[in-house]
């Protein structure tokens, strides 16, 4: 059926997220640009979100809302079961966290991006994501989220993520890479780092928003909060000198080497390199950082890079 103008959906996933949701959702109605679709994903909510999204769908009849039932594992799981039911008409998609407030452009911004950049080149996956204003419980302005001063690659996203999932947008092409990729995967870390490491890897081009796209709400149930201060240094450290780097690296290596068919040639041998180099002799790891180029963004990240390679935490 012919079109005048592209469709969006929005992919949501809910769970317990009552205390927030309703002020997510009115920010989707107030978009100057109108989402074609509304896909939302519950995990078996007890606290009253999905009576919430009934009551949000009643008072927007012109929006077209549909809320499924979820996969119950998890938040990524939830996520990957968004994108592998995605109607087949749909030729873009933002992912959505339940307690954010978008701002009024956000939509409209990330189409004008994606838009632009296909205008400029042959058809490819394409993601763009960007910064967020990261906001106390209240939605008090605090400070924007970290930018990207280094360029978004699969060297980068090996080993750090981009930006959050939740200010993710990606074309049709995309977000069938995607779709295609969720059915290998049984394990992720979290959906966003694997959707950048898939995209980049499959040769894809990432558009980075340098300007706010979103109040990103800050709470004690918060699945992965704002990466800033003393306290968030403090929990990076305890992140790499416990494992746990090294235990996300593995699950990360194992579900890019189930899709490595997606990859391009020079990055299915990337992955290998940084698989094989990372369990080697502490020479053997600092030579193999040295020569892939791996990288993070920012110096304090880059030396922490360094020194997991060093403790054999990579």
């Amino acid at each position: 059926m012919p079109r005048d103008h592209p469709t969006i959906a929005i992919l949501l996933a809910t769970y317990n997220g009552a205390a927030y949701l309703r002020a997510q959702l009115e920010s989707y109605a107030a978009q100057s640009l109108r989402p074609a679709l509304i896909l939302i994903s519950d995990d078996g909510s007890t606290d009253g979100s999905r009576d919430i999204v009934r009551d949000f769908t009643a008072a927007n009849p012109d929006l077209r809302i549909e809320l499924l039932d979820g996969p119950c594992m998890g938040s990524a799981q939830n996520f990957l079961s968004l994108i592998r039911r995605c109607p087949d008409w749909i030729d873009y998609i933002a992912l959505s966290d339940q307690d954010d407030v978008w701002l009024r452009d956000k939509l409209e911004r990330g189409l004008r991006a994606l838009e632009a950049a296909a205008a400029a080149g042959p058809d490819r996956p394409r993601l763009f994501c960007g910064r967020s204003w990261e906001c106390d419980v209240n939605l008090r302005y605090l400070h924007k989220s970290r930018g990207m001063p280094r360029p978004a690659s699969f060297r980068h996203a090996l080993v750090q993520n981009v930006a959050g999932g939740n200010t993710m947008m990606l074309n049709r092409t995309g977000w069938k890479l995607l779709q295609e990729g969720s059915r290998d995967t049984r394990k992720l870390v979290v959906h966003d780092w694997w959707i950048y490491q898939l995209v980049a890897g499959a040769g894809g081009e990432v558009l980075f928003d340098p300007e706010p796209l979103l109040l990103y709400r800050q709470h004690h149930n918060n699945l992965i909060g704002a990466n800033r201060g003393l306290g968030a240094k403090r929990v990076r450290l305890r992140i790499l000198f416990t494992g746990r780097f090294r235990r996300w690296n593995t699950v990360n290596i194992a579900a890019l080497r189930a899709s490595s068919r997606l990859l391009t040639e020079e990055n299915r041998a990337l992955l290998e390199r940084f698989a094989r180099g990372r369990n080697g002799p502490v020479l053997t790891r600092l030579a193999m950082l040295f020569r892939t180029g791996l990288y993070r963004q920012g110096v304090a990240a880059q030396m922490s890079l360094y020194l997991a390679a060093l403790l054999r935490r990579l």
